[in-house]
């Protein structure tokens, strides 16, 4: 699932060598924390956040085939 995340972001941005993914187990559910340079942000998160939602859901969908609960926060 990380590399997942990672490889999305690394697409999307123009400066791949800064996306950075943490993994942190939060009690029955895994949250992804996506770190991207200042000037990527908007090209994350997209007009009106539908970027980010559409990776949310990619990598929910993911999950869901292994039966997990995940989470992806952009900070």
């Amino acid at each position: 699932m990380k590399q997942l995340v990672e490889v999305i972001a690394k697409a999307l941005v123009q400066n791949p060598e800064q996306v950075s993914v943490t993994e942190a187990a939060d009690n029955n559910t895994t949250v992804y924390e996506l770190r991207v340079a200042p000037d990527d942000m908007g090209k994350i998160i997209g007009k009106q956040g539908r970027i980010a939602k559409a990776l949310r859901t990619v990598v929910k969908a993911a999950a869901t085939r292994e039966s997990k609960k995940v989470t992806v926060e952009i900070i």
